[in-house]
């Protein structure tokens, strides 16, 4: 029987590693499977979840933070902001594919919702490279790779 409140960390890590928080989801991920009686593919399911939620929550923001950008304690300077916008203009959607980067997939996914990316293919694109790393770190961990 496996302890749900090692699920409800990894989750909350994962989300929270979504967003803008420093959080590292992978040690716990990590640590959850070293501990065992945590079914790895559960274990992946929870954290890839947390994780998209988490960029989803930055690209809500990202939609609704350009009616900010002319206030005196906005974040981002102006010529940030354009250079931002038109990096992602240049590569579009697909530099989404990069979202599992730490600092640089936070951005991305502001951007996108700042570029108004639809919800739907920023999900599917999120949530498929975001589950991909922690299915990467379940292999590390568990040695697939091992000769």
């Amino acid at each position: 029987m496996t302890d749900l409140s090692g699920h409800a960390g990894l989750f909350l890590t994962a989300l929270g590693e979504g967003t803008m928080l420093p959080m590292r989801s992978e040690i716990v991920l990590v640590a959850l499977l070293l501990a065992g009686g945590y079914e790895w593919g559960a274990l992946v399911l929870i954290a890839g979840l947390g994780n998209t939620l988490g960029s989803a929550l930055n690209w809500f923001v990202g939609r609704s933070v350009e009616r900010f950008r002319d206030r005196r304690w906005f974040p981002v300077r102006p010529e940030a902001l354009e250079r931002a916008q038109a990096r992602y203009r240049r590569y579009g959607r697909w530099s989404l594919l990069l979202s599992w980067l730490p600092v640089i997939g936070d951005g991305l996914t502001v951007a996108a919702g700042i570029m108004r990316e639809p919800l739907g293919p920023f999900l599917l694109l999120v949530g498929a490279v975001k589950t991909a790393r922690y299915v990467a770190v379940v292999a590390i961990t568990e040695g697939w790779f091992r000769t």
